[in-house]
């Protein structure tokens, strides 16, 4: 069993996190220290590896496998994570205390007390020879709780300078306190939509939003997007999103109407700068922004133009690893 000592004042960890957007695995060492009674963290190596397309496939559609196929593919997915740990830890001579493990979601579902990610723990630790702390949501979706956000934990003792954390990734999520507790949320698929749409022109992704800024809005779209029951739960109440959510939701919308990719590109991202604009009211603030969404340039400016609080973008490290 994997034991450490709770009262230590540093670890060196090893995080592994795949997005929703399926763009790939990233991989942050990390050491985490006590400093004038705060922790702090500094990461030391970084790196995202791209899927292949076989793991794109396998992944994406995973939901709709049988049982000895689900299982085999947790299993075969674990090695795999663990044999991208072991290159990582030799590339980079990395001497960690533990391996952190999200795996892939391919289930998540808090209203039936149900989330899954995938990637087999003991499958990882067999391969990279380190000990693995993973499963992270189930417990808390066992006992009531969404299971999501990931990180606020970490916001609130990492990023205390800030006023809010807000990342922009498969989904946008935010956390912040609020009389002395720590609020977190989704507040909309961002990513998962937006590849999704702009995957159909023959692209992964819409570099740095063109074809959005290309487009114009849809007020129908627009106003259907907004009045999505989702929408209207109270802002700081546990909620979060998964990708059944979308395809029930929000593409079955979209089919409704014929409309260019571009212009539903545009309205999207008009979508997205408004749901977190409902979020963040207060305008003496600061904003930490993260994940891919940050080199979107034309959701950037729609987010600061609707939102009056101060918008920080961090360095490269942070935007694309902090999750890990």
């Amino acid at each position: 069993m994997f034991m450490t000592n709770i009262n230590a004042k540093e670890y060196k960890v090893i995080g592994l996190m795949s997005g929703t957007s399926l763009d790939g695995v990233d991989l942050a060492f990390c050491r985490f220290f006590v400093d004038n009674n705060k922790w702090n963290y500094e990461i030391v190596h970084a790196q995202t590896i791209e899927y292949t397309s076989h793991w794109k496939n396998r992944l994406s559609s995973l939901e709709e496998e049988n049982a000895m196929v689900f299982q085999q593919v947790n299993t075969d997915y674990g090695l795999y994570l663990g044999q991208l740990l072991s290159d990582f830890i030799v590339k980079n001579n990395i001497k960690a205390d533990f391996v952190s493990s999200h795996g892939h979601t391919i289930f998540h579902q808090p209203e039936s007390k149900l989330t899954v990610q995938i990637g087999s723990g003991a499958a990882i630790s067999a391969n990279c020879k380190l000990p693995v702390v993973c499963d992270f949501r189930t417990l808390d979706v066992a006992l009531g709780g969404q299971g999501a956000p990931l990180v606020p934990i970490g916001d609130k003792l990492l990023f205390s300078e800030y006023d809010y954390c807000l990342n922009l990734g498969g989904f946008a999520n935010i956390s912040f306190e609020e009389q002395g507790k720590r609020i977190a949320y989704d507040i909309c698929p961002v990513n998962i939509v937006m590849n999704a749409i702009t995957e159909k022109t023959g692209l992964a992704y819409d570099d740095k939003g063109e074809k959005a800024r290309s487009g114009m809005l849809s007020a129908y779209i627009l106003n259907e997007l907004n009045q999505l029951p989702y929408f209207k739960k109270v802002p700081n109440s546990p909620k979060s999103l998964g990708k059944e959510w979308v395809l029930e939701n929000v593409f079955p919308l979209f089919s409704q109407y014929e409309i260019a990719d571009n212009d539903l590109l545009n309205t999207y991202c008009e979508h997205i700068a408004y749901q977190i604009s409902k979020a963040i009211k207060q305008t003496k603030a600061k904003v930490l922004v993260t994940g891919g969404g940050v080199y979107n340039d034309f959701l950037m400016e729609r987010i600061k133009t609707t939102v009056l609080a101060e918008i920080v973008v961090p360095d490269k490290k942070v935007i694309e690893f902090k999750e890990a």
